[in-house]
């Protein structure tokens, strides 16, 4: 059976689109395994400035109501700031994604209210949708 153009057209568009998924999918298992690697690296940096007596940067620093522990204030900006700079920018939507924060609306608004912040602060600028590090 003789294949059309247009037959031809439609199988190379459907070959690209599973290739661009399937590289989508790589990326994100790659952002994942950055974000835990930030993730840890920050518990190592907190658990030295324990050791040395300073103050940890992040972590647990206070006790809620209900007794179980409540994140210090700044530790979630303390975290962004350091995806950003591992990653020399990223946008919002990136940064949701290495913290597996997608899709959950409160750790989403947490998200959004800290980049606010740091852009305020003058510690992060926004450029062209990305969030970069302010040196």
């Amino acid at each position: 059976m003789d294949q059309t153009f247009a037959d031809f057209l439609t199988t190379e568009r459907n070959r690209l689109n599973s290739e661009r998924q399937r590289l989508i999918e790589e990326r994100n298992s790659i952002d994942n395994k950055i974000a835990e690697l930030d993730r840890e690296r920050l518990a190592i940096d907190a658990y030295t400035s324990a050791k040395a007596g300073a103050p940890a940067r992040t972590g647990r620093a206070a006790v809620g109501r209900t007794g179980e522990p409540r994140a210090r204030k700044g530790s979630k900006r303390g975290e962004i700031i350091a995806l950003i700079r591992a990653a020399d920018g990223l946008s919002r939507g990136d940064i949701l994604d290495r913290m597996g924060l997608r899709g959950d609306k409160a750790g989403e608004m947490s998200v959004s209210n800290a980049l606010t912040a740091l852009v305020k602060a003058g510690e992060v600028k926004r450029q062209d949708g990305h969030y970069r590090y302010a040196a």
